[in-house]
């Protein structure tokens, strides 16, 4: 057979050729007998090949330093990262916090040393506490008693719903601080605002104090969640509703109108009261006025008539007899001044007879035709 003559195909067993699998003659192949291949042998002649693909014919180490170098160079390039406009960059290294990054292209160590978490910062969340939304979508509430129901300052239970706005602010410490930042917050809001009811009366929440309220309430949750160092930031409280409990709302709206009369009442007393004061004052003013008038006036004249008795008796001590006589002179003008004149006949009178007769009305006669400026006033010029 062809197969025994020269050993078959690689090789009669007589002969020292070598067989394909490079063992010594008489191997017995790679699964046969015999000493098998030499790997020494083997990774020399892969040595030895290496350095024909090498440049320059560099030696095997330098040529694995090479490749080493190239590996760690395309491994460093690998921590670059972009971190949006609405996103903080979280760098952890081996899984611990070390850094907050800023929007922009920024490096981090390469898997596996730092990984990078790249939440959003400016999306405003919503949380809804003492209601929940209808799942059908149509706007319905359902409310939530045992987060709706508080106790105000005076020992009421009010109903109030109100909805939270927050966002993050500090992106690890919101990873990183608090274990569950949903609840937490949840939690702060409730906290809150069941610290700000309690500082308001009832009325004071149904009525004029809403805004107080939801003020109160994000400046006593901010200062919280700043506390806890849980990167949020509350935007604002918004109040959905404030009611009294469904059990007792018919008595409170009664109370409510009452209380709205009495408000009516007091505001029409003040406005009564706001009229007739001013106008009262008003008098009073013109009185003192009037009375501070006549008390000059009636201090002028007697300073006056002081004035003229002092001139009198000067003159009387000059000239007494003169003085006495221009006095009864005056004394008489003005004493008759305004009676009727009438002249008697003396005859007549002692003849017993009536000698009384009127000659002429003196005064009718000064009414109708004034007397001459000269003649006027003169004591006997109409007898």
């Amino acid at each position: 057979m062809p197969w025994n003559q020269g050993g078959g195909p690689w090789g009669s067993g007589g002969g020292q050729k070598p067989n394909p699998w490079g063992g010594r003659p008489g191997g017995g192949g790679p699964f046969g007998g015999g000493k098998g291949p030499d790997f020494e042998d083997i990774i020399r002649e892969g040595q030895e090949r290496l350095r024909h693909f090498l440049p320059g014919g560099m030696g095997a180490g330098r040529g694995l330093m090479f490749g080493f170098v190239a590996l760690v160079a395309i491994w460093l390039t690998l921590g670059f990262y972009q971190v949006r406009p609405d996103q903080q960059g979280v760098v952890l290294r081996f899984g611990e916090w070390v850094r907050t990054a800023q929007p922009g292209l920024n490096y981090h160590l390469p898997w596996p040393v730092e990984t990078v978490l790249t939440p959003s910062v400016t999306a405003v969340n919503t949380l809804n506490v003492g209601f929940r939304d209808a799942p059908d979508g149509r706007g319905r509430e359902r409310p939530v008693p045992e987060e709706a129901l508080l106790l105000t300052g005076d020992a009421n239970i009010i109903d109030v719903r109100y909805t939270v706005f927050w966002r993050i602010r500090d992106a690890g410490q919101f990873l990183f601080s608090i274990a569950s930042p949903e609840s937490t917050v949840k939690a702060v809001a409730e906290s809150a605002m069941r610290e700000a009811a309690g500082q308001m009366t009832a009325q004071e929440m149904l009525t004029e104090g809403r805004a107080k309220l939801e003020e109160r309430s994000t400046v006593l949750m901010q200062s919280m969640l700043d506390t806890y160092q849980s990167g949020v930031q509350v935007s604002r409280i918004e109040l959905r509703a404030v009611d009294p409990p469904a059990q007792v709302v018919d008595a409170f709206r009664d109370v409510q109108r009452a209380r709205a009369d009495r408000e009516r009442t007091q505001n029409e007393a003040e406005s009564y009261r706001n009229d007739i004061v001013p106008r009262a004052r008003g008098e009073a003013q013109r009185i003192l006025q009037e009375a501070e008038g006549y008390r000059q006036q009636v201090v002028a004249r007697a300073q006056g008539d002081v004035a003229g008795y002092l001139a009198l008796l000067e003159a009387y001590r000059i000239a007494p007899e003169v003085t006495r006589q221009r006095l009864y002179l005056e004394t008489m003008e003005s004493v008759l001044r305004g009676n009727q004149k009438v002249i008697l006949d003396q005859n007549g009178s002692a003849a017993g007879q009536q000698g009384v007769i009127p000659l002429i009305s003196l005064n009718e006669l000064m009414r109708r035709a004034p007397a001459p400026a000269g003649q006027a006033g003169q004591p006997g010029a109409a007898r």
